[in-house]
């Protein structure tokens, strides 16, 4: 969008300025300066995309942001490439500088035209022909951009020049994130030969005497790109924590770097010397950018506080998405909406909780915005997103991210801000759990071993032994009973099943089996029924059986409470041992100590007599408290 066309012009423009002025004066020669300062301002998409994609960022408000504008970078190096051919190819003859022009813009321009109309054409019914098999899919996509790669170069132009149109036409298919998804693991097979060719452009015999300027000029790169794109960003109205974590994907140089400098070293207007220089530069600041966009958060929280002169009072871009309509009550504060998160927001919507869903993908918070479900734009690990949460009103705050750091975050910051709900963290496996649970966690969810023992469940279902075929009208169904039915808790003669005609032939709850079950047979969640009957009644007794409730009940919304209730000198209940009062019988709720002075009796014996001046610690329903407190002393 105009973000990152504003900033990637933006980045372009004032980075390759102040280099050249660096480079100048450093004494570099201008065209040597040119190439430098050029070089310093494009950074690597390929890295960006392979960390963004391991850190699950690529979707995230400043992911977006940041492959724009690299794309951006990206078309401004093609035509760099492109305009130093042209440039070489004019050097062989004083006389030919205007036809080789006019030869390169003649061919550019049938490149592009011919790629258009493959595009249009073409490719979409190819890839739609190939589709119903990925390899032949992949194989095609592998094979069109070695096409592309090698017709440029036959046409006086780079590789990288065809390779990126490949990627381009590619990408307006139906089919682009099925070709991506398969090609990503050759992308980071590939990207170990760039570091290779990387390490092998370095002369070490030129290291030392360009040490000193890499020095300067890497410190420009990591320091000056970041902040470039952190004053673009903050003047266009985000945040500057979007700002900054945008700014870290352009504290490197890009593989266009090298290759722009290669062909300026091809038609001598650079030096061995500057050529090193640019590839010692490339290996510094990627080394180094690599481990701050991968500790961006921590990074972030030490320069939050000096980063705000770069935020204007009202970051007017992310207004919208940095606050949502007021609720009442708060149940729930769900954080990360993507396939486990929104299933279980649904699930929950469905047993009327009030929710307010936080992620930092914009299409995620704009699909349940049209919902009417109130969400925030956020990042679980970011400490400021607090202070626009409903912490005090939410009893429940949920992650459904599979992040260990994320999660060891988030608990972190919400023990700091002096949250007193429950905690439910999502882990992928025991160790996790266990990490989580010492951390503080009130619940943890593990959705692969949860989704085992429900497939196992499925497996061993009475529906695989029921006949093949039947030769008589009747239809069978199976049926899991949900969580949030209403039929949940009842007993078979509750149902209104035989009235259908329908009949239950067997249940199974655990992996046992319960064949031909008894009318005083009772229902719980996640049983699975095989149901008899007309196709008609099967689709009514589904129906039935899955109903959700309606509302939530006043005797299931009532919360349990612990209060002191004191007994008095003159007391009834003065000498009298707990056996002897029915006290749970009596009054609905349970002993759990007794204070008696200085001494606290935690282990309760029936047998146990009161004394006046006793504190008991009872727990119970809030409304059973309230009346023992009325009642108090006793």
């Amino acid at each position: 969008g105009p973000v990152a066309l504003a900033t990637g012009l933006g980045q372009i423009v004032f980075t390759s300025l102040i280099g050249f002025v660096i480079a100048i004066a450093m004494d570099m020669s201008y065209l040597s300066a040119a190439y430098v300062s050029v070089a310093l301002t494009f950074s690597s998409t390929i890295i960006i995309v392979k960390l963004l994609s391991d850190k699950k960022e690529i979707d995230s408000l400043h992911g977006q942001i940041a492959l724009g504008f690299l794309i951006v970078q990206d078309i401004a190096a093609i035509l760099a490439l492109v305009g130093l051919t042209t440039l070489g190819a004019s050097v062989t003859g004083e006389d030919s500088g205007y036809l080789s022009l006019l030869m390169i813009g003649a061919k550019g321009l049938g490149l592009l035209g011919a790629v258009a109309l493959l595009m249009k054409y073409v490719i979409p019914y190819l890839t739609q022909r190939l589709s119903n098999s990925l390899e032949l899919l992949t194989l095609f996509a592998i094979a069109w951009a070695v096409l592309l790669g090698a017709s440029s170069e036959l046409l006086g132009f780079s590789r990288e020049v065809g390779a990126f149109l490949a990627g381009v036409s590619l990408a307006s298919t139906a089919f682009r994130d099925s070709i991506g998804a398969r090609l990503t693991s050759l992308r980071d097979f590939l990207l170990l030969f760039f570091f290779i060719d990387l390490g092998a452009r370095l002369d070490w015999s030129m290291v030392g005497s360009q040490l000193g300027a890499s020095l300067v000029f890497s410190i420009f790169v990591l320091v000056g790109n970041p902040l470039i794109v952190l004053m673009i960003m903050g003047g266009m109205g985000y945040r500057r924590r979007t700002g900054f974590l945008a700014g870290l994907t352009v504290a490197q140089i890009s593989e266009f770097s090298l290759i722009v400098a290669a062909l300026g070293l091809s038609i001598g207007h650079i030096t061995e010397e500057t050529m090193g220089l640019i590839t010692l530069v490339g290996v510094v600041t990627i080394f180094l950018s690599t481990y701050m966009i991968l500790y961006s958060y921590p990074l972030y929280r030490v320069l939050s506080s000096p980063l705000k002169i770069f935020e204007r009072r009202n970051p007017y871009r992310e207004a919208d998405i940095d606050t949502f309509a007021e609720t009442g009550a708060v149940d729930v504060i769900l954080m990360g909406l993507g396939n486990y998160g929104s299933g279980l927001m649904e699930h929950l919507l469905r047993r009327k909780n009030a929710i307010v869903g936080i992620d930092f993908d914009p299409g995620a918070l704009d699909m349940w915005r049209k919902k009417g479900v109130p969400v925030l734009y956020g990042d679980m690990a970011d400490p400021e997103m607090h202070e626009h949460l409903p912490l005090k009103k939410a009893q429940w705050v949920i992650s459904a991210v599979r992040s260990k750091e994320m999660n060891l975050a988030l608990i972190h910051n919400l023990k700091k801000d002096g949250y007193t709900g429950k905690v439910a963290l999502t882990a992928t496996n025991s160790q996790e759990a266990a990490e989580f649970e010492k951390a503080g966690a009130n619940l943890v969810f593990r959705p692969f071993k949860d989704a085992t023992e429900q497939a196992a469940d499925a497996l061993t279902y009475a529906m695989d032994f029921l006949p093949k075929s039947v030769d008589w009208p009747v239809s069978f169904l199976e049926l899991r009973i949900r969580s949030d039915a209403s039929s949940a808790g009842q007993t078979i003669r509750e149902l209104p099943l035989s009235a259908l005609g329908i009949s239950i032939l067997a249940a199974s709850r655990g992996g046992r089996i319960f064949y031909e079950p008894t009318p005083d047979f009772r229902i719980f969640p996640a049983d699975r029924l095989l149901l008899m009957g007309h196709p008609a009644g099967l689709k009514d007794a589904e129906t039935i059986l899955n109903h959700l409730e309606a509302r939530r009940d006043a005797e299931d919304t009532d919360r349990f409470e612990i209060a002191e209730i004191k007994v008095s000198e003159d007391s009834d209940f003065s000498g009298k041992s707990l056996a002897e009062l029915h006290f749970r019988q009596k009054f609905g709720a349970t002993l759990v100590g007794i204070r008696r002075g200085q001494n606290q009796i935690t282990t309760i014996n029936p047998a146990e007599r009161l004394q006046g001046g006793d504190c008991l610690i009872v727990i119970g329903k809030s409304s059973t408290i309230k009346e023992l407190k009325s009642l108090a002393p006793v």
